[in-house]
């Protein structure tokens, strides 16, 4: 189970430490240079959100815990948790004409 974070405070540093630039303001997806996976809804557990963090696998930096306590992950942890869900394909009329 996640330690209790903050969804504001972990929003706040989900744009400040440049988390949106890659994975969008919303945890969509798809921004940047990189593309970064959609992080709304991605359902795994506080651990794996964390080691992805400190030991990233694709060109995602590593956030080590002098720059980006475990607190803080938390906070961040709170707030791509609290994202909603995509919208279903069929909700979406473009891609489906």
């Amino acid at each position: 189970s996640a330690p209790s974070g903050d969804a504001a405070k972990g929003k706040q540093l989900f744009t400040t430490i440049g988390c949106s630039y890659c994975h969008g303001t919303a945890g969509q997806g798809g921004g940047g240079r990189t593309g970064g996976l959609r992080l709304a809804k991605m359902g795994i557990g506080f651990p794996a959100f964390l080691n992805q963090l400190r030991h990233p696998v694709n060109e995602m930096p590593p956030y080590v815990e002098s720059a980006l306590p475990d607190a803080a992950v938390a906070d961040i942890f709170a707030f791509v948790e609290s994202l909603p869900p995509p919208p279903d394909v069929k909700a979406i009329p473009i891609l489906n004409n």
